[in-house]
């Protein structure tokens, strides 16, 4: 997802898609301990969007002060 779709979410959509990224971050490291990953880009791919997530967040909290 682009920044540009994200700046157009609320704050809690925002934090709530984090979580669901988070997770999913934490089910391909399990599957890559077990032997069991099938996409090793991906994490490359989660790390840039909930990067990308915790920008606009900040953005958006700068904004409201």
């Amino acid at each position: 997802m682009k920044a540009a779709e994200l700046r157009t979410r609320n704050p809690g959509e925002l934090q709530q898609l984090l979580v669901e990224l988070l997770r999913e971050q934490f089910n391909l490291r399990m599957q890559k301990g077990s032997g069991q990953l099938g996409n090793p880009s991906r994490f490359k791919a989660l790390r840039r969007e909930i990067a990308r997530i915790k920008t606009v967040l900040n953005e958006k909290a700068k904004q409201d002060e």
